[in-house]
């Protein structure tokens, strides 16, 4: 049986190794990516194609994934004469793999819905290194059929996909992600200052601490790094900033306070003034400085 057609719209630190591993496991991929340059040498590295505007990239695609920066920029790749929307036929499927609000996958929804194309909202986790791996967690929002179509295609970066309900439930669903990594990153940093503080051996403790009740990823992948002023790996500042306010919005429409997300946001806030908007997430121990 001939595997189905994929496009990939945004080839970043995310979206270029999701793409390649489409193309390695038999999903015939054409990308789409603002610098041409990237697409060109994906093409290249994966033999597989690559297009010049988004819709000419959905032209001959059954499903078209898109990964970008926000909100608006997966509107400027998905309508418009250039746009995905004007390139995809009907019977075939949208997934957004870009981390937005929930607000946004409604609309997509809708602007799917009326030429008959299914949309999928797919926010990920995992970071460069899951996307490089294949190793990502996937939470989506949408129908049950397009769901059941897009998964085989997803299980080529992918070891965990979840269907959490409608078109918003897997943006909502990396929202509540979001705002656990911002509570361990801030548990982590406080700890990290008693530990400090009284001397103990930072990796001695996480060789300890990771196999109880206090392991985390987060713990056994950045508490050593940042005892030791490491910051660069991959999800910067700037971008949990843009998660947590989209957050903090949904929180509101809801009418749920999160004073630990709002805390932890303006410590962002704080390393943002000073610069250090492009470090890891894991600086969040230098708002303590």
């Amino acid at each position: 049986m001939t595997k189905s057609t994929a496009a990939f719209i945004g080839l970043g630190v995310m979206g270029y190794p999701m793409a390649g591993h489409l193309q390695s496991n038999g999903y015939a991929t054409t990308t789409y990516n603002r610098s041409s340059e990237k697409a060109v040498k994906w093409a290249e590295q994966h033999k597989g194609a690559f297009a010049a505007t988004p819709r000419e990239a959905a032209l001959n695609a059954q499903t078209v994934f898109v990964c970008v920066g926000n909100d608006d920029d997966v509107r400027s790749v998905i309508y418009g004469g250039d746009g995905v929307l004007a390139g995809l036929s009907a019977g075939n499927t949208l997934v957004d793999h870009t981390t937005t609000s929930a607000t946004l996958a409604l609309e997509l929804q809708a602007a799917c819905e009326k030429i008959g194309v299914s949309f999928i909202d797919a926010p990920v986790s995992g970071g460069q290194a899951g996307a490089e791996n294949g190793k990502l967690t996937v939470m989506c929002g949408g129908e049950q059929a397009a769901f059941d179509k897009a998964v085989p295609l997803m299980q080529s970066y992918s070891q965990q996909i979840q269907l959490l309900g409608e078109n918003g439930q897997g943006q909502r669903c990396k929202m509540v992600n979001q705002i656990c990594i911002a509570g361990v990153l801030q548990g982590l940093s406080e700890a990290l200052q008693l530990a400090k503080a009284a001397g103990l051996p930072i990796e001695q403790v996480v060789d300890t601490l990771k196999h109880g009740a206090a392991g985390s990823w987060q713990m056994e992948n950045r508490l050593v790094t940042m005892g030791q002023d490491k910051f660069d790996f991959g999800f910067a500042v700037d971008w949990m900033r843009k998660d947590l306010n989209i957050c903090l919005d949904e929180a509101a429409k809801h009418g749920v306070e999160l004073p630990l997300t709002k805390d932890v946001d303006s410590r962002y806030a704080s390393l943002q003034k000073k610069g250090l908007g492009r470090m890891d997430t894991s600086s969040l121990v230098k708002s303590f400085d």
